[in-house]
């Protein structure tokens, strides 16, 4: 007997062992969200797939589906504290969309479309992250990472663990494994799933931008809810 919970109304189906995302993932439903992807283990760092599950406040990510569990995505409060979530992540780093190169591609953006983001609402921090342009191959541009942890997870998974989180609130930063904590001396190449899983411009492949204009890209003519959130936004290396 198919197993399900409602959501917003509608019924999702499930099977042991899935979370509310990926359950509503495989239903066809959206629930916003930024550091999830179903290569890697979930993180429950964005806080953006917040939901309430039977009155309880869980991140859709981690908590398990259940039969009979009551959840409730799409309400007024829950989109509004993910629009400020989201304001939050622009204004922590540098998120110029019209002078991004991810613009059209980035999935920050999207989410802030989809909510309705108008604008940035909290004064901007400035907190000067460097950029890092060592490496031959790939870009690291600090100020727009938001630590999602994607490529962090992902050089692991490779058996490289070229990037790590150290720090905590302003203060926290993406680090490289490497003596010189520079990217040309770290085990990364640009044909790595980490080199190209970033959800923002924050990590970039030199000698590719705007190969693929500004009009055609993922995001340009459909919402992120409309498509598959959970592909890279970047093409492999090569192809």
């Amino acid at each position: 007997m198919t197993k399900s919970f409602n959501l917003d109304g509608q019924g999702i189906a499930f099977e042991d062992g899935q979370t509310i995302l990926q359950a509503a993932e495989a239903a066809g439903v959206y629930i916003p969200h930024l550091c999830h992807h179903p290569d890697y283990s979930p993180h429950g760092s964005c806080k953006l797939c917040t939901v309430k599950v039977n009155g309880r406040i869980c991140s859709a990510c981690t908590f398990p589906a259940a039969e009979g569990q009551e959840v409730i995505s799409n309400s007024r409060e829950l989109q509004d504290d993910r629009k400020k979530i989201t304001q939050m992540l622009f204004v922590e780093g540098n998120h110029l969309c019209p002078g991004c190169e991810k613009t059209g591609n980035c999935k920050l953006q999207a989410v802030g479309y989809y909510l309705n983001m108008l604008d940035n609402h909290f004064p901007h921090f400035y907190p000067g992250r460097g950029l890092d342009a060592s490496h031959p191959d790939v870009l690291l541009d600090h100020n727009r990472c938001i630590f999602c942890t994607l490529c962090v997870r992902a050089s692991h998974k490779d058996g490289k663990d070229v990037f790590a989180i150290s720090g905590r609130g302003i203060n926290k930063r993406l680090i490289i494994n490497s003596a010189s904590g520079l990217l040309k001396d770290s085990a990364l190449s640009a044909e790595d799933r980490a080199a190209h899983i970033c959800p923002t411009g924050a990590i970039l492949i030199k000698r590719t931008g705007y190969q693929i204009p500004i009009g055609r890209r993922i995001y340009d003519h459909h919402g992120i809810d409309q498509i598959d959130t959970d592909m890279d936004t970047e093409p492999a290396h090569g192809s």
